[in-house]
């Protein structure tokens, strides 16, 4: 027997936070319409429930993981940037302030039956330079990450409290879909 369990992510972070849990997993990447509208918590687990359950229709039988993330900032969303004075405005932002990580994760079990959360993170960043910003913005690393950071990357250097789970901030909380896993009856 295959694996039983998919991800629907294209993250390799989460493919990476998934492997921990030493249960084999399946990545198929979702293709999926996300909605860009309502409270962070409702927006994640909708999209997260999107892309689970767009990989679910194909694969009936299957236990389906899906997930979104999204950094939220005095009521504003930051996404993912979409050039590099987008990321440094995020980045300035974020500087020397505190901001939330949201994430939606969503299981489809092989009944079909759906079982979606919310897990939040409160991030403080440290107070950064423009030279230390536009430094970071030029390796790269900002522009395929919600709120233009990678936390267990370079920009670890640049956080200076999380409260909640860190895995949440890379995009995965793993408390949480150990839960959700061992309520869709696999052990870990």
């Amino acid at each position: 027997m295959g694996e039983s369990l998919i991800l629907a992510s294209a993250s390799p972070r989460r493919r990476e936070l998934m492997a921990y849990t030493g249960i084999p997993f399946e990545v198929i990447v979702a293709d999926a319409p996300e909605t860009k509208e309502g409270r962070p918590d409702a927006l994640v687990m909708e999209n997260a429930r999107r892309k689970a359950q767009a990989v679910a229709d194909g694969h009936p039988g299957r236990l389906v993981i899906g997930a979104d993330t999204v950094v939220y900032q005095n009521g504003r969303a930051l996404g993912k940037p979409r050039d590099r004075q987008d990321a440094i405005c995020m980045l300035r932002a974020l500087s020397g302030a505190w901001h939330e990580v949201y994430t939606g994760v969503c299981v489809i079990r092989p009944d079909g039956t759906t079982d979606a959360r919310c897990d939040v993170s409160r991030v403080q960043f440290a107070q950064l330079d423009e030279e230390t910003i536009a430094r970071y913005v030029d390796t790269g690393e900002p522009f395929d990450k919600a709120g233009a950071y990678a936390v267990q990357g370079r920009a670890g250097m640049y956080v200076r409290r999380i409260e909640g789970s860190y895995s949440n901030v890379i995009g995965l909380p793993m408390a949480m879909v150990r839960d959700m896993l061992h309520d869709a009856g696999l052990k870990i």
